[in-house]
């Protein structure tokens, strides 16, 4: 799991702007917000109010959801180990594009195998081919969002995990499938402890600790 391909070599890099160059053009430092965490845990919904509170700031950032790139991009994946590592290198490399435009990405998945979390920090410390960015990678911020599994069980606000219990779902995280805990995340949410607008404010407050936004 977490391996990536060399490129064909009849292709060339063809570099832009710097991110130094285009951060300062923005007024803004691009990065990854990866949120990880069980089925119901409320990464979502999390991510979703996040990314309104920031563009409520005046700070550019794109939320990328778990369910929705499998309407799209995603949609020839199914569950199983091979597929979700494909699901996530897939993710991890569109992260890398808005945050290289100098936007925030906020991506909410399970994500559960820590070899693809790390290949997806490895991506993003890439260098960008461009000279001016030798010594800027792009921020990678992985927040944990813990929460016991019986009270993601108990939530289960689409039923996945009553069908998991049944047989009816199999490769469920959880259940008849591992999630391996991060070892070092940047944060740690609790959203049983803590409400959506404080765990907001707790990932906002490093933000701007880290200087990555304004504090406000």
């Amino acid at each position: 799991m977490g391996t990536t391909l060399p490129p064909p070599s009849n292709i060339t890099w063809h570099p832009s702007l710097s991110r130094r160059e285009r951060n300062d053009l923005r007024k803004q430092r691009g990065l990854t917000i990866w949120l990880t965490g069980l089925s119901a845990s409320g990464k979502s919904t999390v991510a979703t109010a996040l990314e309104q509170h920031l563009l409520h700031l005046g700070v550019s950032a794109y939320r990328l959801d778990g369910d929705n790139v499998r309407f799209g991009l995603n949609k020839d994946l199914g569950f199983s180990e091979k597929d979700r590592n494909e699901n996530i290198r897939r993710i991890s490399e569109v992260a890398k594009l808005f945050a290289d435009s100098s936007t925030i990405a906020i991506t909410s998945f399970i994500s559960p195998y820590r070899a693809d979390r790390d290949l997806a920090r490895q991506l993003h410390a890439q260098p960008s081919g461009h000279a001016d960015d030798a010594d800027e990678p792009l921020p990678f911020v992985e927040v944990f969002v813990d929460v016991p599994l019986e009270v993601a069980e108990q939530r289960d606000p689409k039923g996945l995990y009553k069908k998991a219990r049944a047989g009816e779902i199999k490769d469920f995280t959880g259940i008849s499938a591992p999630y391996e805990e991060p070892t070092s995340p940047e944060i740690t949410i609790k959203t049983h402890e803590k409400s959506v607008e404080e765990c907001v404010a707790q990932i906002t407050q490093w933000l701007a600790d880290k200087g990555y936004i304004k504090s406000t």
